[in-house]
């Protein structure tokens, strides 16, 4: 069966705001959450089906390859999970993920069972600086980087060995604190979370020494990173489960290394495309020549033709940067510009006032007067 377009199932236009995104699958989960359509396929799989969408047009990177190449172009993306498989348990997980609270309260959860759900550890964001030399031939990257991991001694529970658990005196083992206050529109319930054990309905007796009751310490992890030939500033690799250890034995979060260009000396970035000025001198514009310009890939000479004005540009086709996951390279634009000397020796000035006392208006008019005369005085 043929998918149907992402922003279609949302109800959102193409230049959709990332808070519009969001807040038309919020309203669409609402709409079709298993838990209020109980044994409803049919809601079943527009969750599924907006879930889907919504993972896609959240993420900067896949939204992007989505609107250039369609459906196609985000297959092979890493979202956690296979969207060839894409069954209610991940479409869930994903909901949990982002709108996990609010929506628990009004579906009825509890608060012991919402935190539970949210035992995935955070996210970890590291950036990391790439020269234009690195990003045109892809590198691979030692990061360094601290994270926290299940405590070894405890396995997480912040328990110290052999020592229990016991029900929280406070909320009694609901993880909640319910308040009653009574006014004349009737009965107001209040619900928090316990404050005593957060939300877990137990509580250590004795803390575990290494990690002192949190389940979890920091360690320094290091780890190789592969950068992809092409890639540009604020595109992020995402390292599957290398951000935080979950609460209590939860599963990790993921590490996002965000990629950061340097400043080049020469060239500018456009995309795939690059771009330098290259200064030439009169002689060299009015008469032609070649001239040695730079790429990312060394040195290549350049034939400038007769006549050449200032700020003409020229193209070096499949000179510029790999296009990422794709085929092919950008091409590189040279913008020549004539150099006018700040000091002249004896010579330079004896030659330059022969020409100026043979220019003329006529010479600013079309035409080969000019360039013959220039030709005559050097002797060409």
């Amino acid at each position: 069966m043929r998918k149907r377009d992402y922003y279609e199932i949302l109800g959102v236009d193409r230049n959709a705001t990332e808070e519009e995104i969001k807040k038309a699958y919020r309203r669409l989960a609402l709409k079709y959450h298993p838990d209020r359509n109980p044994n409803d396929k049919e809601a079943e799989e527009k969750f599924k089906e907006a879930t889907e969408a919504y993972e896609v047009l959240r993420d900067p990177q896949a939204r992007a390859r989505y609107d250039r190449y369609g459906h196609s172009g985000v297959k092979g993306f890493d979202f956690g999970f296979d969207f060839s498989s894409f069954d209610l348990s991940d479409a869930l997980r994903a909901f949990m993920r982002d709108f996990g609270s609010p929506f628990e309260d009004f579906f009825g959860f509890s608060t012991s069972e919402r935190h539970r759900a949210e035992r995935r550890g955070s996210d970890l964001r590291i950036k990391i600086a790439l020269s234009l030399e690195e990003i045109a031939t892809g590198v691979e990257k030692k990061i360094r980087f601290r994270r926290l991991a299940t405590c070894s001694a405890c396995g997480g529970t912040g328990a110290r060995a052999g020592s229990a658990f016991e029900t929280c005196p406070s909320c009694h083992g609901t993880g909640q604190i319910r308040r009653v206050h009574r006014s004349f529109l009737g009965q107001v319930v209040n619900v928090t979370t316990c404050s005593r054990c957060r939300g877990e309905g137990t509580i250590i007796v004795e803390k575990c020494k290494q990690c002192r009751g949190e389940g979890r310490v920091q360690v320094d992890e290091t780890i190789q990173v592969k950068i992809p030939p092409g890639i540009s500033s604020n595109n992020y690799i995402p390292i599957r489960g290398k951000g935080n250890d979950g609460p209590q034995g939860g599963p990790p979060g993921d590490l996002l290394v965000y990629i950061e260009e340097k400043e080049h000396p020469v060239f500018r970035r456009d995309g795939d495309d690059i771009y330098c000025d290259i200064p030439i001198t009169y002689s060299t514009a009015a008469l032609g020549g070649t001239i040695e310009v730079p790429t990312l890939d060394g040195p290549v000479k350049l034939g400038i033709p007769p006549g050449t004005q200032s700020q003409k540009v020229f193209t070096l086709r499949g000179k510029g940067l790999p296009r990422l996951q794709r085929r092919g390279r950008g091409d590189e634009y040279v913008r020549v510009f004539v150099w006018v000397p700040t000091k002249l020796s004896k010579e330079q000035r004896q030659l330059l006032e022969k020409l100026r006392s043979l220019e003329s208006t006529e010479d600013l008019k079309p035409g080969r007067s000019f360039l013959d005369r220039l030709r005559r005085l050097l002797g060409e």
